[in-house]
């Protein structure tokens, strides 16, 4: 099987590599393909990958998918100027606070009133599925197609805000899981509390210090180019580590440390390191991918049933968040093409799969919650997948046809 895995991301990944740009102005996706080929190399098809579906092998996914997740967010932080940043801090507080809240709330509502799913378990899907997932939302926001038609603006707050909400939707998925039963309430909230305000705590600190030793370290000569190149992956690591032992947010405390990396370091150094970070996340994702499609629980997507499944998946993909962005268009100054564009591009996948298999390990047994959640997952890696080319070029006619300037 390892043999077979290797060869099948090996020549996906060139093939990705290769294709780089054509890939950006096709209805096709580096996440997509990858998909796709672990469903046609796994049990319901050919048979040469047999992994242990998503449900049973829950430990390693949760694994598997805060590493990525913590160096996308890590390239999200270093992706644009502190200044630009700090532009963006009311909208995407606003994103964060009011948007993500309403998506967890949404989502609630459209998986409880799918008749197999219990309130319990649509209050974990709500909470699970309502991040905006960074590294999907990088197809959308990063790459020469995407810059030269949209505006930098709505990329932005696209990307800071799948950034930002991957770490702070921590307290929503505790509260969830309080409900659910492991975890009292005012347990829930002070573990939220420590784990969120560590978490900013510890990231502000080892970035800043990073930062820092970087640039003395630059100063004196002490440090060749290629280990500063990957200087920020080993700060993602060991951020992790670090969080981990303390149990602390280690996505969030990834995503602080980035930005505050950003605020230390020189534009050309953060230059640099958000291209390292953006190239390593676009292969990272890859045998997640593959792995994920050929892990996926089909029999317990059967048993849920495709009238109920169906139901879940349009309805959440429609009423998540397109309304909530509809609603927030004045507040966050967007116009209706952008407030569009953003609602329909808030995708779910790593960071949706990593607090599903959070939850399952909270609640020692959930297989209905996590294979179900797999479920929106694929349907919001293949939808969007599909329409990220069209839907910028959408975007760009809407624009030449109305070309009013930038708010």
């Amino acid at each position: 099987m390892s043999d077979v895995f290797l060869t099948a991301v090996g020549a996906l990944a060139v093939l990705v590599a290769v294709l780089s740009a054509r890939l950006q102005r096709v209805p096709l996706s580096a996440p997509l393909l990858a998909l796709v080929m672990g469903v046609l190399l796994g049990p319901q098809v050919t048979g040469l990958l047999a992994p242990p579906t998503v449900v049973e092998a829950r430990d390693e996914v949760y694994e598997a998918s805060e590493v990525l997740l913590a160096v996308s967010v890590m390239a999200v932080a270093l992706r644009y100027p502190i200044r630009e940043v700090r532009a963006r801090a009311r909208s995407v507080t606003l994103l964060v606070l009011v948007a993500m809240v309403g998506m967890a709330a949404t989502t609630t509502a459209v998986a409880a009133a799918v008749p197999a799913i219990g309130l319990t378990a649509a209050l974990l899907l709500g909470a699970a599925l309502c991040p905006t997932d960074p590294v999907l939302a990088s197809g959308v926001a990063t790459g020469g197609f995407a810059g030269s038609r949209l505006p930098a603006r709505t990329r932005q707050l696209l990307s800071l805000e799948s950034g930002a909400n991957d770490g702070l939707a921590l307290p929503l998925v505790l509260a969830a899981v309080a409900v659910a039963g492991p975890l009292t309430g005012p347990a829930a909230a002070a573990e939220a509390l420590w784990q969120v305000l560590g978490g900013i705590v510890l990231g502000g600190l080892l970035g800043t210090a990073a930062g820092r030793l970087l640039r003395g370290a630059e100063r004196r000569r002490e440090i060749e180019s290629g280990p500063a190149l990957v200087y920020t992956l080993l700060l993602t690591l060991l951020i992790l580590g670090v969080s981990g032992l303390l149990d602390l947010g280690g996505v969030l405390a990834v995503f602080v440390a980035g930005l505050a990396f950003n605020a230390a370091g020189p534009a050309a150094e953060r230059a640099e390191e958000a291209k390292i970070d953006e190239t390593v996340n676009t292969f990272l994702v890859l045998p997640l991918f593959v792995l994920l499609g050929a892990m996926l629980p089909w029999e317990e997507w059967a048993d849920l049933g495709w009238g109920s499944g169906l139901m879940l998946v349009v309805g959440v993909l429609l009423l998540r968040r397109l309304p909530i962005l509809l609603l927030l268009a004045r507040p966050l100054g967007l116009r209706p093409r952008d407030a569009v564009f953003l609602g329909w591009f808030g995708p779910m996948g790593v960071s949706a799969l990593f607090y599903l298999c959070a939850e399952a390990q909270r609640l020692g047994n959930a297989p209905e919650v996590l294979a179900v959640g797999t479920l929106v997952v694929a349907a919001s890696t293949v939808v969007h997948g599909v329409t990220t080319a069209p839907g910028v070029l959408l975007y760009r006619r809407a624009a030449l046809r109305s070309p009013d300037p930038t708010p």
